[in-house]
């Protein structure tokens, strides 16, 4: 909280004593938990190197004791300070880390969490794997219940159409296009229905909360599911009509 707070000094402090203590427990799981949350105090300030080294202790005790959904929380934060402090490439290689070390407890949403983050901390992936690590993070943060998740990856959507956009000439879009060997259009479609999809799912089918997840109005997040998705009209709470003046009932 005091991190949050931007108290960094401190919550380095409080986190100097909870270490002390767990250490003289002898609980390894607690204590690479204060050096996780040691490491993200370290990010917040900037502080990439002792960020990245932080992490990486605790990542590495985590996996010596067989915790290894906690461990998948570390090496996100490592990848967090290896990709901000320049180092793309091995910032790339912890976060699939993550996502296969994720993957072997079965806890895909910490893989979906892994390579939503993947995706928006390191710059310049191919536009594979870009897609790659958006359609998977689509996947498995589905069950989702949190607002913020599904802002996210409605940001990592964004981020894919952009990538793909700027990989292609206007020559070489038009030739694509006309030999149909990618539907852009379809593909972004297809995006687009999922995110909408999902929305409605979190808003128990109601279009106005629908619409403020995704950051549109009423009228036009109704517009696009008549015209674009009209599949997703069941998806949607029933309409409620109000009785004539004058009735009731």
């Amino acid at each position: 909280m005091l991190f949050k707070l931007s108290r960094y000094k401190e919550a380095h402090k409080y986190l100097d004593e909870a270490r002390r203590l767990f250490l003289a427990f002898r609980d390894k799981a607690r204590t690479a938990q204060v050096d996780e949350t040691r490491a993200q105090v370290f990010v917040a300030e900037g502080k990439w190197k002792e960020a990245e080294g932080a992490a990486r202790r605790a990542a590495s005790s985590l996996e010596k004791i067989g915790h290894r959904c906690l461990e998948v929380d570390a090496l996100i934060t490592q990848g967090i300070a290896l990709a901000r402090g320049g180092k793309k490439q091995r910032a790339l290689f912890i976060f699939q880390k993550a996502i296969e070390v994720a993957l072997q407890v079965n806890a895909q949403n910490k893989a979906g969490l892994a390579a939503l983050t993947l995706i928006e901390e390191v710059d310049q992936l191919s536009p594979a794997t870009l897609q790659a690590a958006y359609q998977q993070a689509r996947e498995w943060l589905a069950g989702s219940q949190s607002q913020d998740m599904l802002l996210r990856v409605n940001d990592a959507a964004g981020k894919l159409a952009t990538s793909l956009r700027g990989t292609l000439s206007g020559d070489e879009a038009t030739e694509i296009l006309l030999t149909k060997g990618f539907d852009f259009q379809g593909t972004m479609l297809a995006y687009e229905r999922s995110m909408i999809k999902q929305a409605l799912a979190q808003a128990n089918g109601r279009i106005t909360h629908a619409a403020s997840l995704l950051r549109l109005t009423y009228q036009g997040l109704a517009y696009i599911i008549e015209t674009r998705h009209p599949d997703l009209l069941k998806e949607r709470s029933p309409v409620r009509r109000r009785a004539p003046k004058g009735r009731r009932g």
